[in-house]
């Protein structure tokens, strides 16, 4: 067992999981080796069929930062599962770790130092495409660049992986994820737009620092209905002002998916 955490770990860790009992250990022992360690770990177990759930009391068992919450019910889909983190969270920065994804050791660390140096709330990284955690090696992190990412160009071309993200708790608290059906695997989307204008940029890390696992069972394999639940977050999208996006909806889809067209074809992350 670890020594107990402070009552206001810095970080919290939010992470939805669904039938994941092939894959949460790899994720959860990512997030156990991260060498900085004033963190809360949630995993919302979304009424899933398999042993998610026991599998990560297993390793609650062992690491008293992590905490399993069985939901009640199933939402069917990892927006609801996320609200529920959010208002549980006590720490200042919320971090999201999917359950099949993983962390590159230093991911906290450097997204801490990058927070702190630039005065910004909200941060990102780039990924790295896996099919095998075995085959997902993390080399030591050097020196990196940090761009800022502005609400117009994440309204261009999504750029910010939802395992990478980590953002102040007071923001998200306040921009909520869409529990809509309509809004499935694009949640992240309209939730990052909005914090994106609320606070006016976010900063991204250019290295590496999450592995973002590829199977075909995934929703976002299906690239002709992500690009419909894409163009619907935008159609519905309305800004601080009230106002809609108008033809800017089916643009902003279009630059999007032909901008991260390239990428996906030559293999690796965004």
């Amino acid at each position: 067992m670890t020594d107990s955490i402070s009552s206001s770990p810095t970080v919290t860790i939010i992470t939805p999981a669904y039938n994941a009992e092939g894959f949460i250990a790899a994720t959860l022992r990512s997030a156990i080796a991260q060498t900085y360690g004033s963190f809360e770990l949630l995993v919302l177990d979304d009424h899933s069929k398999d042993r998610t759930a026991e599998v990560a009391e297993d390793f609650a068992r062992q690491d008293d930062r992590i905490r399993v919450i069985r939901l009640p019910r199933n939402y069917g889909a990892p927006a609801g599962p996320r609200n529920v983190g959010i208002q549980q969270a006590r720490g200042k920065w919320i971090a999201f770790l999917d359950a099949d994804d993983i962390w590159h050791p230093d991911k906290l660390r450097i997204q801490i130092e990058a927070l702190e140096k630039s005065g910004a709330r909200f941060c990102s990284t780039q990924m790295t495409d896996f099919v095998d955690e075995s085959e997902l090696k993390f080399g030591p992190v050097g020196a990196y660049a940090i761009r800022r990412i502005s609400f117009l160009s994440q309204l261009v071309k999504y750029q910010t992986p939802t395992s990478s993200v980590m953002v102040d708790a007071q923001t998200l608290r306040a921009t909520p994820f869409n529990e809509d059906p309509a809004y499935k695997a694009r949640e992240d989307l309209d939730c990052w737009l909005k914090c994106h204008e609320r606070l006016g940029y976010s900063i991204k890390v250019q290295y590496p620092l999450m592995g973002y696992r590829q199977s075909p069972q995934q929703i976002s394999g299906k690239k002709l209905q992500m690009v419909g639940r894409h163009y619907h977050v935008l159609k519905k999208y309305r800004l601080d002002n009230g106002r809609g996006l108008g033809p800017g909806a089916a643009l902003f889809t279009a630059t999007h998916f032909l901008s991260a067209l390239p990428v996906r074809l030559l293999g690796g992350g965004v």
